[in-house]
C-alpha cells in the first residue's frame, strides 16, 4: 500500500482494529507487526499513539469496563427497588455487550498473563461484587429467592450474559430481544411472587 492509499489512523481507529486482531489471533499470539499489518500502516506509526501493545490491550480492555461501570452509576442502577436496578444492569450489560462486542469479547478472554490483564480481572470482580450487593438486596426486599447464594446468581446472571459474546450477532434481533429474553428466563425466575 502506498502513501497515496494508505488510509489515515487516530487512535480510536487503531484500538479497533487490534481489538480485532486481538480477538482473532489472541492477544500473546498477536505481535505490534501483526497489527501493523492488519492496519496497513509501519510499526512506529502504531507507536505514535500507544508505547506498546500491552498499552492497547489495557485501552480496548478500559473500554469495555468503563461502559460496564457507567452502567452502575446511572439511576435506573441506584434508584428504586433493588431487583429493578438488577434487572436494568442485566439489560444494559446487553446493551453494552451489543454496543462494545469486539471490546466486551477481549475482555472476557483476558487470563491475567500480564499487569494489565490482571487489573481487568480485579475490576471484573468489583463489578462482579457490586451487582452481587444489588441481588443480596433484592433478596433481602422479599423481591428474588433468598434460598439461594447472591455470589452464585450473578456469576450465573453474568455467565449468561457473557456467553453472547460467543453467538451474538447484531443483526439478528437486536439487543433489546436479549435483554428481554434474558430478564424472562433468569431473572423472573427467581422471583418470590
Amino acid at each position: 500500500m502506498d502513501a497515496t492509499t494508505r488510509r489515515p489512523y487516530d487512535l480510536a481507529a487503531v484500538l479497533d482494529v487490534a481489538a480485532e486482531v486481538f480477538n482473532a489471533r489472541g492477544y500473546d499470539g498477536t505481535s505490534m507487526g501483526d497489527l501493523a499489518g492488519a492496519l496497513g500502516i509501519s510499526k512506529s506509526s502504531i507507536y505514535h499513539h500507544v508505547p506498546s501493545k500491552e498499552a492497547l490491550l489495557g485501552l480496548a480492555v478500559d473500554r469495555a469496563l468503563s461502559a460496564l461501570f457507567a452502567v452502575l452509576d446511572e439511576p435506573g442502577s441506584t434508584d428504586g427497588p433493588a431487583r429493578d436496578r438488577v434487572e436494568h444492569v442485566l439489560r444494559r450489560s446487553v446493551e453494552v455487550l451489543d454496543r462494545e462486542l469486539k471490546f466486551v469479547t477481549l475482555l472476557l478472554r483476558v487470563r491475567g498473563n500480564t499487569a494489565t490483564e490482571r487489573d481487568a480481572l480485579a475490576r471484573r470482580r468489583e463489578f462482579d461484587r457490586r451487582v452481587t450487593a444489588l441481588v443480596r438486596q433484592a433478596m433481602a426486599d422479599g423481591d428474588l429467592r433468598d434460598d439461594l447464594d447472591p455470589a452464585l446468581v450473578t456469576r450465573l446472571l453474568f455467565g449468561t450474559v457473557n456467553s453472547l459474546v460467543e453467538w451474538y450477532r447484531p443483526d439478528e434481533g437486536g439487543a433489546q430481544a436479549v435483554a428481554d429474553t434474558l430478564v424472562a428466563v433468569t431473572l423472573e425466575g427467581l422471583e418470590t411472587g
